[in-house]
């Protein structure tokens, strides 16, 4: 059972060569990102992820706010680099933003004050699992994805436009999209060196 499963998360790679169509329906995305989102697991089931899914023009409209914003700060002359780069992003069918609420995260510091420094990395280990588990499951239906960091540079465009919480603190996008091509070899580091074993 557990081959499958493992089949899938080498499968999971990053994909930058993205367009605009998908091999399913956008209502199935989005039934995807509420399943993933639902069953990923967090410290103390706090369930603090939250995400807001971009498709078509609501994602072009965001990458259009990353562009501004990065071209307000590069100099002109790395300005190209980064438009290509940014409009490798833009060519995809859609973005999934994710965040953690820092609602519930200051929430479970008052009940627990015990472990009040311990919530917010808890909350990081929440983030990453739902965004690892989204990138599995979207590459699984066939979709290409990749996950940028742009915070903090728009995160008061996205507040506005999208009518988010200011607790919702933004700490990736996932890009996802048609494949136009497919992620190259990939080098592993020494298993053994990774994983050590005690007791067999």
């Amino acid at each position: 059972m557990s081959a499958a499963f493992l089949k899938a998360l080498e499968e999971r790679r990053s994909i930058y060569q993205l367009n605009k169509t998908s091999p399913i329906s956008d209502d199935k995305i989005v039934e995807l990102v509420q399943e993933v989102v639902k069953h990923s697991p967090s410290s103390f089931n706090s369930q603090s992820s939250r995400a807001v899914v971009l498709i078509g023009a609501e994602h072009d409209k965001f990458w259009g706010f990353v562009k501004d914003a990065i071209k307000a700060i590069v100099p002109a002359e790395a300005w190209p680099a980064s438009e290509g780069r940014l409009n490798g992003f833009l060519a995809g069918h859609g973005s999934v933003l994710l965040f953690e609420d820092q609602t519930v995260v200051q929430g479970l510091q008052a009940k627990l004050p015990l472990y009040a420094d311990k919530f917010p990395q808890w909350s990081e280990h929440a983030h990453g699992i739902l965004a690892a588990n989204l990138w599995t499951t979207l590459e699984q239906e066939g979709l290409g994805a990749n996950l940028q960091h742009y915070s903090p540079l728009i995160d008061e465009k996205v507040q506005e436009t999208w009518k988010v919480p200011s607790t919702w603190v933004l700490k990736a996008q996932l890009v996802f999209g048609g494949k136009v091509a497919e992620a190259g070899p990939k080098e592993f580091a020494p298993i053994e060196d990774r994983v050590k074993v005690y007791g067999k």
